[in-house]
């Protein structure tokens, strides 16, 4: 037995039982997810033409998220679609900013400063938090809230308590943060690829 066929078949079980249940967790996605995807597409696409960006936090995995998606907005999704960069900024790349807002503010506060300071009035702030109950970022949506601006969660687990601080909750419909984790993104490629199809492709 090659040593390839030996690892696939001591690993067999696992992989299809993940690949399955992750598969499971985005079809559920089609009932529990759809519309407040759909609503996130059409806040966004009006906000953007109104000149107004979007500012993105989270923590560990989701803070990878935060960047991942930022960068699709400002790049492309579509590579065969050459467009302007849609402005998005993730809250999370400068670490000089979020260690002395930690070290000076604690780190609670340090996304709700950076709000505070560079977010405008239409402005949209995605949180995302497989929990919903970062501190950290349920701080940065009530603080965008104050500054009338619009509020997009990507959630888990019931949603927690950002579910209440948010205009739209993206809630993944499981408890397990892999799963979560995995369909923040693929709910984050869908919003990325409509976004920039209705606003960069003729009717």
């Amino acid at each position: 037995m090659e040593a390839s066929e030996f690892r696939l078949e001591k690993y067999q079980q696992a992989i299809t039982a993940e690949l399955r249940a992750s598969a499971n967790t985005k079809e559920q996605m089609v009932q529990a997810c759809a519309g407040a995807i759909g609503q996130t597409v059409e806040i966004i696409v009006a906000a953007i033409r109104k000149g107004n960006k979007i500012l993105l936090c989270g923590n560990g995995g989701s803070a990878a998220d935060a960047q991942h998606l930022a960068t699709e907005f400002v790049i492309r999704m579509d590579p065969s679609l050459k467009r302007p960069g849609i402005p998005a900024i993730a809250l999370t790349t400068d670490s000089s900013m979020l260690t002395a807002g930690s070290n000076d503010l604690g780190y609670e506060s340090v996304f709700s400063r950076a709000v505070d300071t560079l977010g405008q009035p239409g402005d949209i702030l995605v949180g995302i938090s497989t929990s919903g109950k970062s501190e950290s970022v349920n701080r940065a949506l009530s603080t965008a809230k104050a500054r009338g601006m619009l509020t997009i969660g990507f959630l888990g687990k019931g949603g927690g308590r950002a579910k209440d601080l948010v205009d739209i909750a993206i809630i993944i419909p499981s408890d397990d943060t892999q799963r979560i984790q995995e369909g923040h993104i693929t709910a984050g490629h869908i919003i990325c690829g409509l976004v920039e199809r209705e606003l960069y492709l003729p009717a």
